[in-house]
């Protein structure tokens, strides 16, 4: 008889989580939904996170409002989502800055990047480009690693911020390549090209994007890009395998997260959501024409990569001795 009642009991459980998943992934979602975007207007993260918002909204049923929560570089907004309940109407716009990068940066978070969060799916990357000025007598990735080694801290580099992306490129050259090239910090990237179109600063990694307008206009010259192929922007710049330097890869990309208890029936209905999205010509057309290499993975793919990405960069982050300012 016990057995009976335990049975029936188990029984009875398992229908009712099974029709609470069922009438959560009928009704989902049933009011606006909010995504985080952890740095301020204008930048990769907000760009991406407005185009899939509005894509979202008309494919869900249901706004979504962008929420831009800046402070501490991306922890501020990061920490927000994290702390949010779990209901897939709180999500965020994780990437390699946030989700990567932060945990090598600071000593202590207030959540686990890793542990914290799911990705839903992952939306486009871009590259960096290091370039050069248009008069220093170095045109290949080769002759600046031989110059760099044969003339130790007299070739510099700009960098645009501690843990920037623009930082790392240069910190992972230097690695890879085992030579002294002086950094030269700057509060962005407008004052660095301002000294790299004056000649007081030799080379520069930036965005691809950013990049190209002043290679088109020979301001700059193009050495290498950071791509683990040629990237679309700019075909005939090689990148690292092609120019010497295999490891030489780093593509700063970026995707929609959900805090780590979301239920797995509205992780599946976002995830067929950004599915659709993702096939929609006219997005992809508009984040290609931004400079960001739209993303097809698959789950598995999406988690591996991810995976893998959180747990490389903290650790060279750490090896290269930078930390956030």
């Amino acid at each position: 008889m016990h057995r009976f009642v335990y049975r029936l009991t188990q029984t009875t459980w398992f229908a009712v989580a099974l029709f609470c998943g069922v009438a959560t992934a009928q009704s989902y979602p049933s009011k606006p939904m909010r995504l985080i975007v952890p740095t301020a207007p204008g930048g990769g993260y907000d760009l991406v996170g407005r185009l899939l918002a509005e894509k979202l909204s008309s494919e869900l049923g249901q706004s979504m409002v962008v929420e831009n929560r800046t402070g501490s570089g991306t922890v501020v907004g990061t920490q927000a989502a994290a702390a949010a309940a779990p209901d897939g109407y709180t999500l965020l716009v994780g990437g390699l800055a946030n989700i990567a990068f932060t945990p090598g940066l600071y000593d202590k978070l207030p959540y686990n990047p890793v542990t914290d969060f799911v990705p839903v799916a992952l939306a486009g990357s871009f590259s960096y480009t290091l370039i050069a000025r248009k008069d220093l007598p170095l045109s290949t990735l080769q002759e600046v690693i031989d110059y760099a080694r044969a003339n130790p801290g007299k070739l510099t580099i700009a960098t645009g911020g501690a843990g920037t992306g623009q930082h790392v490129a240069a910190a992972l050259l230097k690695s890879l390549a085992s030579v002294n090239i002086l950094e030269v910090p700057y509060k962005g990237a407008q004052p660095a090209y301002t000294d790299l179109f004056g000649g007081r600063v030799d080379l520069f990694f930036d965005n691809t994007a950013t990049v190209r307008p002043f290679l088109e206009g020979e301001r700059v010259k193009a050495i290498v890009t950071s791509n683990a192929s040629r990237d679309p922007l700019l075909p005939h710049v090689p990148f690292g395998r092609e120019a010497g330097l295999p490891g030489l890869v780093l593509e700063s990309w970026i995707g929609i997260f959900a805090p780590s208890q979301t239920p797995s029936v509205v992780l599946d209905k976002l995830r067929a959501a950004m599915g659709k999205v993702m096939q929609q010509p006219d997005l992809r057309k508009r984040l290609e024409t931004s400079g960001v290499r739209p993303l097809n993975m698959n789950l598995k793919d999406t988690e591996r990569y991810v995976k893998a990405e959180a747990e490389k960069w903290p650790q060279f982050l750490r090896q290269a001795g930078i930390k956030a300012e």
